[in-house]
């Protein structure tokens, strides 16, 4: 017999003669900690991490929103705390999902209205455009949609592109998700209020589990909006939790 399957929990036996369709058990991984608005239990073994646009066009001092007069700072809190939970996260086999925009080269999944938010004036320093370091600006593969040097990725990461402020629209997350086995979703990155609320909306929509992991998300917007989406969130969308919380219950 030889196993088919993205993974081990999600595969079948098949040989020439027979095909066994019964996936192997795979047992739950209980844990629970402290979150907001109650104490939370999830299965660690259905669990996932998506990690939206901790870029270098968001999140480098010589970036594309920098270079457009956007204090940086609060894209880069995020960085420290995703430094020391990502690798505690591996270690518990949780899949690490990096989501980052990067548009086609030749901008054609992208809508005027995409384009307008990014180049309301048509002045040409939008998405595709060139950026303050020549790379385009958001394209898929350039310097812009590289994750920043602090967070490296580890080799068996998974890299998404989208090119909407839902990593759910016209991309193979959802696919990924449901192949791997995925109910419940940790979010963090940038800007909480935009890519990360909806991704995480969408995802809500999609009959996924969803917990904001606050002090690994942030955003350039003004303060009120992150309360805002953090209300939003404990109150329609699911749960939100600290790291440090989260990552007392990882210890060994």
């Amino acid at each position: 017999m030889t196993r088919l399957g993205p993974i081990a929990a999600n595969s079948w036996d098949v040989s020439p003669d027979h095909a066994n369709l019964v996936r192997p058990h795979r047992p739950p991984r209980e844990i629970t900690c402290g979150a907001r608005p109650k104490m939370l239990s999830f299965d660690l073994a259905r669990t996932a991490i998506i990690v939206v646009d901790m870029q270098n066009d968001f999140c480098h001092e010589k970036g594309w929103l920098a270079a457009l007069g956007v204090n940086i700072t609060p894209a880069r809190a995020p960085i420290a705390p995703l430094q020391t939970l990502l690798p505690a996260l591996r270690k518990n086999n949780v899949p690490i999902i990096w989501l980052n925009w990067g548009s086609r080269p030749d901008r054609l999944n992208l809508s005027p209205a995409v384009r307008h938010v990014y180049d309301g004036a048509g002045t040409s320093r939008g998405i595709g455009d060139p950026g303050p370091t020549g790379a385009k600006v958001l394209q898929a593969g350039s310097w812009s949609a590289q994750i920043v040097d602090e967070l490296q990725p580890a080799p068996g990461d998974i890299h998404i592109d989208k090119h909407r402020m839902s990593g759910f629209w016209d991309t193979p997350l959802d696919a990924i998700l449901r192949n791997l086995g995925v109910t419940t979703l940790l979010f963090a990155g940038v800007n909480l209020d935009q890519c990360v609320l909806h991704t995480l909306a969408d995802a809500n929509f999609l009959g996924y589990d969803t917990i904001l992991v606050d002090d690994c998300a942030a955003t350039t917007n003004p303060s009120f909006c992150a309360e805002a989406t953090i209300l939003n969130i404990t109150q329609i969308f699911g749960f939100v939790l600290a790291s440090t919380d989260l990552l007392q219950e990882l210890a060994p």
